[in-house]
């Protein structure tokens, strides 16, 4: 009978029955035998053998060998470890030339030649092995992803294996939920954009999942980023999967590519970067109203430019398979700054501009300051005491004390428009007269002013909820049916009280006064009729 006890168990099995087997009566060993033969697979001859005589246990005698690696360096390994947001080794090490050269030119470090040499030339093994004692682990969240079902046949579908794309430009898109533990109800959500090319990422709250917030934060995105957007590619949720959004990536000449149902590794680019940046920096907590999506904004505009400054990644080069192993291949771990300046699509005078933000930024503090707005947002969390969060006003997130006044004088111009997207005109042809008359009276008729006063008030709110304060004000007016209605008209309202910031972070980064960003509601159109 064969064992799935290792050897040295059968070992320490053998130590601890030894002194029993020889010390007990005929019939005690006969039932010692038979366990020990049982337990460890021996052959009963070989058994009675290892009993009586059993091999002696060697003492291992273990000499440390001194540290080759002093407290001076493992201290400099720490803060670079640290500024870098305990990144794995293999990401940090690559990166340890450009980290320790800032960390020096702000005061943080002081080393010596000897202790630079040390540093720079440690392995990835060595790294993980000195930062293992400060090394935790993370939770995961809950999905709030619901199908779309509509237009899936005209949206093509693109899966993870099918990315060849070596341009920035292509993004993959996806939404976080900040529900907390139970989806029930309105919160905040954040939209992340990953460039498959070079790894830039973009993350924008939204108020809710609705179309008409997507479409406003991808024209956001199109600002903010240093490329063209060229294509977005995104699970089967509805929020994606719906006319509007196929509508504008038409129009701005965007190409829409969708994932496979159920096949959450085809976006797994951007899925890595929900859990390894909003999850880790934002966390599972719940969120919502105006005053969160403020203060998640500022969290953000501060993340957005150390994650791509400052965060190296690895990208898989090579994967092989050898027989039931699959060989994996990474290149060396670059910033996301540094694929775009290498990828060639970038005039001069823009990788200059974009040299001299890296340079200017102290990573340590520009650390200090995203801790120091991550405790902001986490007042605003929903909570037994977040009523005290009600009152608070945004804390900002302010460049200057980033720079320590190391920035260039010549000022730095925002992105220029010839490296945005242009939407060429294009003539569609019509169907028809678009459908915005009704064919029954509005059932809400008088109350549109009220309803839009809560929804400014408490952006939050459902229709549900909504309607639920209209039956208390009129009594019997309304069907339970006509909560749908309701949800029509105020889907139409939301799309015209766009939430919207002024943001530009690169002259900022290089005049370190401009004025705060200043929040402020679009009334684009009149009340739903």
């Amino acid at each position: 009978m064969r064992s799935h006890l290792s050897y040295q168990s059968k070992r320490e099995l053998l130590w601890q029955m030894a002194p029993r087997y020889r010390e007990a009566s005929s019939a005690l060993k006969e039932i010692i035998l038979d366990e020990f033969v049982a337990a460890t697979g021996y052959v009963r001859k070989y058994a009675i053998r290892l009993l009586n005589h059993p091999a002696e246990q060697k003492l291992i005698i273990t000499r440390s060998r001194p540290a080759h690696y002093g407290p001076e360096v493992q201290h400099a390994l720490h803060l670079a470890w640290t500024a870098a947001n305990h990144i794995c080794a293999k990401r940090l090490i690559p990166f340890l030339p450009t980290l320790v050269a800032s960390l020096e030119r702000h005061g943080h470090l002081h080393l010596s030649e000897k202790c630079r040499s040390q540093l720079l030339t440690m392995s990835p093994a060595t790294a993980d092995r000195i930062l293992q004692p400060y090394r935790k682990q993370e939770r995961h969240g809950i999905s709030t992803t619901r199908s779309g079902t509509l237009l899936k046949k005209q949206i093509p579908v693109r899966p993870f294996n099918d990315w060849n794309e070596t341009q920035p430009g292509f993004l993959e898109a996806d939404l976080v939920a900040h529900c907390g533990t139970h989806a029930d109800g309105s919160y905040l959500y954040t939209l992340t954009l990953t460039d498959i090319a070079t790894g830039w990422t973009e993350c924008l709250p939204l108020l809710n999942r609705g179309q008409e917030a997507v479409i406003v934060a991808l024209k956001r995105a199109q600002q903010l980023l240093p490329f063209p957007l060229l294509g977005i590619d995104t699970d089967n949720g509805g929020e994606f999967i719906n006319a509007e959004l196929l509508t504008f990536c038409e129009q701005e000449h965007i190409t829409f590519t969708r994932g496979r149902p159920r096949r959450s590794n085809d976006q797994c680019y951007v899925e890595q970067k929900n859990g390894q940046i909003v999850r880790q920096v934002v966390g599972y907590d719940r969120f919502e109203g105006r005053l969160a999506s403020q203060q998640l904004t500022e969290l953000y505009r501060a993340l957005r430019v150390y994650v791509n400054c400052f965060q190296p990644s690895m990208k898989l080069a090579l994967k092989e398979r050898e027989g039931s192993k699959v060989r994996r291949t990474y290149d060396q771990a670059q910033t996301p700054m540094q694929r775009l300046l290498a990828s060639g699509i970038l005039s001069e005078a823009k990788q200059q501009d974009l040299l001299r933000i890296t340079e200017a930024l102290d990573p340590l503090r520009l650390l200090t300051q995203l801790e120091h707005l991550q405790k902001a947002l986490w007042r605003h969390a929903v909570t037994s005491s977040a009523e005290e969060a009600a009152s608070l006003a945004p804390v900002r997130f302010s460049v200057q004390q980033c720079t320590e006044g190391k920035v260039p004088t010549d000022g730095l111009p925002h992105t220029p428009p010839s490296l945005l997207k242009q939407a060429r005109k294009k003539t569609y042809q019509k169907t028809g007269r678009p459908h915005d008359w009704r064919t029954r009276k509005d059932p809400f008729e008088g109350e549109w002013e009220q309803i839009t006063t809560w929804v400014l008030v408490q952006p939050e709110l459902t229709g549900v909820e909504i309607f639920h304060r209209l039956e208390q004000h009129s009594p019997g007016r309304y069907r339970p049916t006509q909560v749908r209605t309701l949800q029509r008209g105020l889907a139409k309202l939301r799309a015209r009280l766009l939430i919207t910031f002024e943001d530009h972070w690169e002259e900022e980064v290089v005049n370190g006064h401009l004025p705060v960003p200043e929040l402020r509601a679009e009334v684009l159109a009149g009340l739903p009729s």
